[in-house]
């Protein structure tokens, strides 16, 4: 290529740019959205990118409001380009990635995002990633998480393997807002569900589930604990565990999903 010559396609910066995201990112179509509960809405992710993707149960995707590639995008908030969904469901051989969506109010770029997002539009991911995932050796197992906790907890629990006893408090603000029981896909996998509501009261610093956790009447030997939700109810359910129950710090698996008014957690 002289001076004079224009670039092709293939060397343009931007389409080499786009080349390597596209080795991080899956550009997908929305195959479906329905309610899932009175404010979460199941999207249903499908395309070629997912087929045979990897999955463990509890991990999320990043959905970006902003194709990357696109020129000036760099310019833009990087807060304000992404939000994290957790998986509801996957079917790798169908290409299909599900995601359970809360909505918190307001007009941030997620909750737009989650409400007017319809069939057939376009979707920029990154693959899933996480690491609150199960212990599958561990003695008992207990899920404790708010709305937006009981979606990844959900999925661990579905997946238990055979013979798994677990035990699971979800909060939310009205029975209406609950999601439907995750359902052991091995039926000798056992284990209760309980929600607690918060009736209209702040979310931020519930009380409700440390004080449901400290009434459980759970086994002596310490089991795992996924505990994940709002920044502050996870530190306390943490403490009570340790402190009071006794369990090492490393039984306790802690994912603090958002924190009242820090941005990019909306």
């Amino acid at each position: 290529m002289t001076a004079d010559s224009p670039a092709t396609p293939s060397s343009h910066p931007s389409a080499t740019r786009r080349r390597l995201l596209d080795r991080v990112l899956l550009r997908v179509q929305v195959a479906a959205v329905e309610p899932l509960a009175a404010r979460t809405r199941r999207i249903v992710l499908a395309g070629a990118p997912l087929i045979d993707l990897p999955w463990t149960p509890g991990q999320s995707v990043s959905v970006l409001f902003v194709d990357p590639s696109a020129p000036g995008s760099w310019l833009r908030n990087p807060r304000d380009m992404k939000r994290s969904y957790s998986v509801w469901d996957a079917d790798p051989t169908a290409g299909r990635l599900e995601l359970a969506v809360y909505d918190h109010g307001g007009d941030s770029p997620g909750a737009t995002w989650s409400r007017t997002v319809q069939p057939g539009d376009d979707v920029i991911t990154t693959k899933p990633d996480g690491h609150l995932t199960a212990r599958p050796d561990a003695a008992h197992h207990l899920f404790v998480g708010d709305d937006t906790a009981a979606v990844p907890l959900s999925a661990i629990l579905r997946a238990l393997p055979a013979g798994t006893e677990a035990r699971a408090i979800f909060e939310c603000d009205d029975p209406a807002d609950e999601l439907p029981p995750p359902g052991a896909r091995d039926a000798t996998a056992t284990f209760r569900t309980t929600w607690v509501h918060r009736k209209g009261a702040s979310a931020a610093s519930s009380p409700l589930l440390p004080r449901a956790v400290a009434e459980l009447d759970l086994p002596e030997q310490p089991g795992v604990a996924y505990v994940a939700g709002e920044a502050r109810t996870v530190q306390s359910v943490r403490n009570h565990l340790v402190n009071d129950r006794g369990w090492p710090r490393r039984a306790v698996l802690t994912e603090p999903f958002w924190t009242p008014g820090k941005r990019g957690m909306d």
